[in-house]
């Protein structure tokens, strides 16, 4: 169970900072988004399995040719004063390392991959989108749960342009990770009993 705000001893602001989200404890299902301290409740089973798969294969490739990191929610990503989230998957190129702190990610990751939740589904369509493209994030990816279907976005000149949409079947791939592609069917699986 989370506490709100008022229990966690935030004072009540109009918009926040990045000093007021550090205040938060570890773990606090919060994301600064817009200056306001916006509640991200636990993903669903189906969201997790979808993440996990995608994990997976994405840290085994990257490792195996030994391109940089990958991190998964929650983990701060600070992009500005009023703007620190915690993507689902992310991944940080072998000489960008250093945007890597002990708290938090400081700075755009080169690759972002967002699962779309109903309560979330807003920010990471609108939002956050504008901002990953704003701060430098190379490549932005939508997975819809829904209608199971990927987006690949790639960043030009500060806005993200649409390079790939797969819907039910086919394959997607990076363009940030030459070589990395992902059959649409082997992440959105579902067991039935």
């Amino acid at each position: 169970m989370s506490l709100p705000l008022k229990e966690i001893k935030i004072p009540q602001k109009e918009i926040y900072t990045y000093e007021d989200y550090a205040l938060l404890p570890e773990g606090a299902p919060y994301q600064l988004i817009g200056g306001k301290l916006v509640m991200t409740p636990a993903p669903t089973t189906y969201h997790q399995s979808i993440s996990m798969r995608l994990e997976l294969k994405l840290a085994t490739f990257v490792l195996e040719k030994d391109l940089g990191m990958v991190y998964y929610a929650p983990i701060d990503v600070y992009l500005g004063e009023k703007e620190t989230y915690q993507p689902d998957i992310i991944f940080i190129a072998k000489d960008r390392l250093h945007i890597i702190e002990p708290a938090k990610v400081n700075g755009a990751p080169d690759l972002v991959i967002e699962i779309l939740s109903p309560s979330t589904a807003y920010y990471d369509l609108k939002e956050k989108f504008k901002v990953y493209a704003r701060q430098g994030v190379k490549e932005y990816w939508i997975i819809d749960p829904n209608d199971q279907s990927i987006e690949v976005y790639q960043e030009e000149e500060g806005k993200f342009k649409q390079f790939q949409r797969i819907e039910k079947e086919g394959k997607v791939n990076s363009k940030v990770l030459p070589g990395f592609e992902v059959e649409i069917s082997d992440i959105f699986i579902w067991w039935v009993d």
